[in-house]
This record gives C-alpha cells, sequence and structure tokens, in this order.
C-alpha cells in the first residue's frame, strides 16, 4: 500500500472509530434512537470512503502488479468474491 492511500485510510479510520465512540456513549446516555441512528448512517458512509480509498488503491498498485506478472485470473477471481459477482 502506497503511503498516500496509508494516510487516508488511516485519517478515515481514526474519524471512525471516534463516530463510533461518540456512538457508543450516545447509547449509554440513553438518547434519542434516531440521533444515534444519523450517526450509524455517518459511520456506514465513513465506512464506504473508507473502502474506496483502498479499492483505489488496491486497483493502481496490487491488480497492476498482478496482472504483469499474469495473475489476471488469480485477481480477477479476488475481486469477484470480494463483490459476490458471479459465483
Amino acid at each position: 500500500m502506497n503511503e498516500n492511500i496509508q494516510s487516508q485510510a488511516m485519517k478515515r479510520l481514526a474519524y471512525i472509530e471516534g463516530h463510533l465512540q461518540g456512538v457508543k456513549k450516545m447509547v449509554e446516555d440513553d438518547r434519542y434512537c434516531v440521533d444515534i441512528l444519523k450517526q450509524t448512517h455517518a459511520i456506514r458512509k465513513a465506512i464506504e470512503k473508507l473502502e474506496a480509498v483502498l479499492l483505489d488503491g488496491h486497483l493502481q498498485t496490487c491488480v497492476i502488479d498482478s496482472i504483469e506478472r499474469g495473475q489476471t485470473e488469480k485477481i480477477v477471481g479476488e475481486l469477484r468474491d470480494l463483490y459476490s459477482i458471479g459465483r
């Protein structure tokens, strides 16, 4: 993983971790359910953004390297399995 992708991922993980701690506190404090659900929705979106950053990094590095080494079927299979496509 290149340093830029790793840095972006770590920032997003810190954000997610902070949000999770906030939701935990909200549950402990018996906050209004809709307010908690809004925060869990934000966490899901943050995880989706993290996944997009990681996938983009994977496509730009690992996938290209694998194709250049003649491992196209292997790398395509991994992506299909990851996204449950065609199996």
